[in-house]
């Protein structure tokens, strides 16, 4: 039998229904800590109640799927449900950065960068801001955040300027969510947004490098004014710190020199690959996914026989959450509770061309992002943007992509990196309340996210 075709209208009553299981389920994930349960395990619940609901109540699609040729293939509905390219994308790069930084590579980068700065605390935040920005591009905000957290912890009590932690890893963590707009794979919202709305890598990179440049900036310039950090003056002092950072050795965390070469030839061919996917015949058939994981798979071969340490290491709560949630998100799409969603998003975008509409929608993702995940909230925009064939040019998509990223910098719970800072914080004494982080933060975020939407709006 084919695929069934649902053409008949759905009830209001279930619509509402499975409206107030998606309200249910996202006050979950908000109240993870308080419910001591995996985001992976709240929304494996949703997931099932509604494949159970959507099948009792005739919502969902089954039968077999026609392929060219006429050859039939049973594909249940929850698999299809799923964006397998995103996973692929997930899994290969994590295991891609995993193994990578099994070489040492970026430990060297962190403490050539903490020797260049002669332990000069002002020349220490930008150059440890900066690198917070490209770390978190290339690895992930979290993986970012205690590297750098982690180093800065170690560089200012070895100079004698713990009084300057506190401001270090707070901004630190704000700069993380910033350097996860840089690139296309810098965070799972990009994903998604890209994904849906066929944005390429180098396209992402030049829309938004510009903004991230500005933001990183004014966030470091910012950051040294109300926290007190200052350039050294004197030539004692100074001579003091060079003389303290030049103890720190970057070879100490490379195992094997051979290796070391291997990841830094292998990163560059990675940020390559992943650029030019789009272009390169043949692999832009395949996808980004089977870039990340090919260049995952070669990375292993190094540790061949022991690859179930890194298959460890994969953050399957993330994995395992997202095909939970886009089987959740398709079961809303049959019940019609998106086409819901999408009425108010219609009318708080208008025609979708008002710059107001563009405002909008990224001050509102910023703000429900500052409170819960914002991966749920991406995925829906994204998926009720693409039922209204929004152009992949439009500013709505950014506006998606910037408020979710930036909107976790309101505070210490909208993302998981500035959980991480906070927690370095307590680790070491520092005390940080949700209250104290929200004050300290916001002129930050109001800063970044009041810049981003007028970029958006004018250059997007």
């Amino acid at each position: 039998m084919e695929a069934e075709v649902l053409t008949h209208p759905v009830p209001l009553a279930v619509t509402l229904l499975f409206t107030g299981l998606l309200v249910a389920m996202i006050v979950a994930l908000a109240l993870e800590e308080k419910l001591h349960a995996k985001k992976s395990v709240i929304v494996g619940v949703f997931a099932v109640i509604c494949l159970l609901l959507g099948s009792a109540l005739g919502l969902l699609p089954f039968g077999d799927v026609t392929l060219p040729g006429g050859q039939r293939l049973h594909i249940p509905v929850y698999i299809e449900a799923v964006d397998w390219e995103v996973i692929a994308i997930i899994v290969g790069s994590s295991l891609f950065v995993d193994v990578t930084l099994r070489s040492g590579l970026f430990g060297w980068i962190a403490i050539r960068l903490t020797k260049a700065s002669g332990g000069d605390p002002l020349k220490l935040l930008w150059f440890y801001g900066g690198m917070t920005v490209l770390f978190s591009a290339a690895l992930n905000n979290v993986t970012a955040m205690i590297i750098v957290g982690s180093l800065s912890v170690v560089s200012l009590e070895r100079l004698e300027r713990r009084d300057k932690l506190l401001g270090f890893l707070l901004i630190e963590g704000l700069l993380t969510n910033v350097g996860g707009l840089l690139t296309l794979i810098s965070s799972v919202p990009n994903i998604i947004v890209g994904n849906a709305a066929g944005i390429g890598f180098i396209e992402f990179f030049l829309k938004s490098s510009p903004y991230v440049l500005v933001a990183t900036v004014f966030t470091l310039w910012l950051g040294a004014r109300l926290f007190g950090i200052r350039a050294l003056r004197d030539a004692a002092e100074r001579d003091h710190a060079r003389r303290r950072v030049a103890g720190f050795d970057e070879n100490e965390g490379i195992a094997s020199q051979g290796f070391f070469t291997f990841a830094a030839v292998a990163m560059a061919a990675f940020i390559l690959a992943i650029a030019t996917t789009s272009v390169t015949p043949v692999v832009r058939d395949l996808g980004m996914g089977f870039v990340a994981m090919t260049f995952a798979v070669i990375m292993l071969i190094r540790y061949k026989s022991e690859v179930d340490q890194f298959f460890k290491a994969v953050d399957w709560d993330l994995i395992l959450f997202f095909m939970s949630l886009f089987v959740v998100i398709n079961v809303m799409e049959h019940a019609e509770v998106l086409a819901l969603i999408g009425e108010g998003v219609r009318w708080l975008i208008g025609d979708g061309d008002s710059a107001g509409g563009s405002a909008s929608l990224l001050l509102s993702s910023a703000l429900f992002s500052s409170v819960t995940d914002n991966i749920p909230l991406t995925a829906m925009l994204a998926r009720i943007l693409d039922a209204q064939r929004i152009a992949s040019e439009s500013p709505l998509w950014w506006a998606v992509a910037f408020g979710a990223n930036l909107g976790g910098n309101l505070t210490p719970i909208g993302s998981a990196s500035t959980l991480v800072a906070v927690t370095l914080m307590h680790k070491h004494g520092l005390p940080m309340s949700f209250g104290g982080f929200v004050r300290r933060a916001l002129p930050f975020a109001v800063a970044q996210i009041t810049v981003a939407t007028a970029y958006v709006l004018l250059f997007l």
